[in-house]
């Protein structure tokens, strides 16, 4: 069976690094994106699976831009956004209603910080 590929985007080393070890050890192929431009690069040659996206990166809505260029590419690959965006800034989004999904085409939105056991559900339910 082939492993599912993920790409981790985000512009906390940290949080790549950290996660792309963890996912690795459960079993998925991952590549990680220091930001939406390096990130976007890489989908002109790679189709992976899932994406976990940052939403702030060089652009305050990076992962928002992010998640519809890979929603056109393909329609079917779940988005994950994580963010800390609602603790620091106060701002709250979500993907439970029409509208919201209207414009906002991530499958799901975490807040940072994240247990890497929420993330890895959240994985496992989408992909």
């Amino acid at each position: 069976m082939q492993k599912k590929l993920i790409l981790i985007v985000d512009d906390d080393i940290d949080f790549l690094s950290q996660n792309k070890t963890l996912l690795s050890k459960e079993g998925y192929d991952v590549v990680t994106a220091e930001g939406q431009a390096e990130a976007e690069q890489i989908l002109q040659n790679t189709n992976p699976d899932l994406v976990v996206s940052d939403l702030m990166m060089e652009n305050f809505d990076g992962g928002f831009w992010l998640s519809e260029i890979v929603k056109k590419k393909n329609p079917n690959t779940p988005v994950i956004i994580v963010t800390s965006v609602t603790r620091e800034l106060g701002f709250k989004f979500d993907t439970t209603t029409e509208d919201e999904r209207s414009w906002i085409k991530a499958d799901k939105l975490l807040n940072k910080p994240i247990r890497f056991e929420q993330l890895l559900k959240e994985v496992q339910k989408l992909i």
